[in-house]
């Protein structure tokens, strides 16, 4: 199946989170915290877990620190009450933006997100305004170059429901979000190596923005990643250089 060309963005998206590493140790963190809390801290019991633990060791987190994180958040150990709070909205032309937080304080939460889209040229959404619009499952996403019908055959075999080739040659694994962990390891134990391999909200239709909209949206996203309590910003814009 043909797909849109999205390679100049993901390259671009990886970047962004490479200039923010210090800030990805912390929401990773609170990531296990909560991931502990709620599920255990046997990783092999909690696949919550074992996601957040593979986004600890992709982000270089050095082991003892991750299992001690996992150690104090499900323990006795007193913590903080984190609350997970998602907010929908509109960025530059319609675009949908979804945010992901977790906080100790939802009042000064939504304070920021409110802030931080109107300021920025966006509207803060009601519950449900765009989550419509994107699909939770698993992506699995391969540099230009990666033999197509390889992907394909280990993925279809392992339980993806689709293999998306974009117009640049990147090529798109997507699994329901609970098969996500089989069809990765399935693609690794064949020896292939995805440059993307994370559970996330997939837009099924994408906005194109360029010019001085694209910059626009572009700052907009970088305030919302900047704040504090917030873990994940999905969108479904396509912004040109």
């Amino acid at each position: 199946m043909a797909g849109h060309s999205k390679w100049a963005n993901i390259q671009h998206r990886k970047g962004r989170q490479d200039e923010k590493r210090g800030k990805i140790w912390t929401r990773v963190i609170r990531e296990i915290t909560v991931a502990a809390r709620t599920g255990g801290g046997d990783p092999a019991m909690n696949p919550r877990l074992r996601l957040a633990i593979d986004k600890a060791k992709a982000a270089n987190m050095p082991a003892d620190r991750i299992k001690y994180n996992v150690d104090k958040a499900s323990g006795a150990l007193e913590g903080q009450a984190l609350e997970e709070i998602r907010y929908e909205g509109y960025g530059i032309g319609g675009a949908a933006i979804i945010v992901d937080t977790m906080t100790d304080n939802k009042v000064r939460t939504v304070a920021e997100v409110r802030h931080a889209f109107s300021k920025y040229g966006g509207n803060l959404g009601t519950d449900g305004s765009v989550a419509f619009q994107f699909k939770h499952c698993g992506q699995i996403i391969f540099a230009p170059g990666t033999s197509e019908d390889q992907v394909m055959e280990v993925a279809l075999e392992a339980g993806a429901e689709d293999v998306i080739t974009d117009d640049d040659g990147a090529i798109e694994v997507l699994t329901a979000y609970t098969d996500f962990e089989a069809v990765k390891n399935a693609l690794e134990a064949a020896g292939l190596k995805p440059e993307v391999a994370e559970v996330t909200m997939r837009p099924e239709n994408t906005i194109e923005l360029g010019g001085e909209d694209a910059a626009r949206m572009q700052k907009l996203l970088d305030v919302l990643e900047d704040l504090d309590d917030v873990q994940d910003v999905f969108h479904n814009a396509e912004i040109s250089e």
